[in-house]
């Protein structure tokens, strides 16, 4: 028996040894991160976009920071659903970040029958990049002049549809913003969508459409040049380069909130070691004048989140949209 005791005490210090081995390597490997392999910033949309620009804006401090190179690799298509599934397959080694945005990682769960990730489940959040709000417009030759000028003209044009409102593509934000103006307020619209912002601007501005919702980056210079007419914006609060537009709640649709925001992301499962030192980089790199004008010139306002906040406000907006999407009976495919 006390032999028994003996062996058994041995094979359990063994088992504790090899854990704490095992512990050790794992430790070391993550404190030697990154060991100078290059990371891939995967983008889900092509180049030139919002989340393009943004992730070449922090790619090349971050890869300062980090003492590695950063390469960023463009993979759109289907709303930022083929390069997020990609993502999702990476190993969680911390060598693949991921720009996320409120389509790829929010809406496009409730809008697509079948997505190769889960955009909670598949993912670990690192930060936050910024929020910010669409400004609805309408041709300077409108009619309409205030938001309730806009419910109202809906309204009278209901059993042909409602008001048409142009976007650059059915799921995206600019659409579900639109689609959540109808499912608060109980209004028809008329959803005209486009492949890309450029055309369908174009036609709002011709009186071809007769509105739209847009980020501030698109319809500045329109509104600036006299051609748009800016009605409300999406956010709690005005945009600080259009202060005398006043926001959806405050022209009367209480409760009314929506920003299109640009987050990073990281395979699940990437050890939190590592994830936490990509966001203390990210979060030094947002904190600069230099990005900081950079965002604010998209309209964005940045963020301070922490993972663990981003993690709660993306289960949010998962549940938020596919309520909209649901009563909107939308589906891309």
């Amino acid at each position: 028996m006390q032999r028994r005791t003996l062996i058994q005490s041995s094979l359990a210090a063994s088992a504790l040894m090899l854990g704490a081995g095992l512990a050790s390597t794992s430790a070391l490997a993550q404190s030697s991160w990154p060991t100078g392999k290059s990371i891939t910033y995967l983008v889900p949309f092509p180049p030139g976009g919002n989340t393009d620009t943004l992730a070449r804006v922090i790619a090349q401090p971050l890869g300062k920071a980090l003492g590695t190179p950063m390469i960023i690799e463009n993979k759109g298509g289907a709303g930022g659903s083929v390069g997020s599934a990609l993502a999702a397959r990476a190993a969680p080694d911390g060598y693949t970040i991921l720009g996320g945005t409120i389509s790829s990682h929010a809406i496009n769960i409730s809008l697509y029958s079948k997505l190769d990730y889960d955009p909670v489940k598949s993912f670990t959040p690192v930060a936050m990049l910024g929020s910010g709000p669409l400004v609805l417009v309408v041709p300077a030759s409108s009619p309409y002049k205030t938001l309730a000028d806009v419910m109202a003209g809906s309204k009278a044009k209901a059993s042909s549809g409602g008001l048409t409102s142009a976007s650059p593509g059915s799921g995206t934000s600019n659409h579900m913003a639109l689609e959540l103006l109808a499912y608060q307020t109980g209004v028809k619209f008329t959803h005209v969508p486009y492949k890309g912002s450029g055309p369908a601007v174009q036609d709002v501005i011709g009186g071809q459409v007769d509105m739209m919702f847009d980020t501030a980056l698109v319809v500045g210079p329109h509104i600036q040049a006299g051609k748009l007419r800016p009605i409300a914006v999406t956010s709690s609060k005005r945009l600080e380069s259009l202060p005398d537009v006043p926001t959806i709640a405050e022209a009367g649709e209480k409760g009314f909130d929506m920003g299109s925001w640009q987050a990073v992301f990281a395979p699940a499962g990437t050890p939190k070691p590592v994830v936490d030192r990509l966001h203390a980089e990210i979060m030094k790199i947002v904190a600069t004048p230099e990005v900081q004008t950079r965002l604010k010139a998209f309209g964005m306002q940045p963020s301070t989140m922490t993972p663990a906040e981003l993690a709660e406000f993306q289960k949010a907006e998962v549940a938020k949209w596919a309520q909209v999407i649901q009563a909107a009976g939308i589906k891309a495919d």
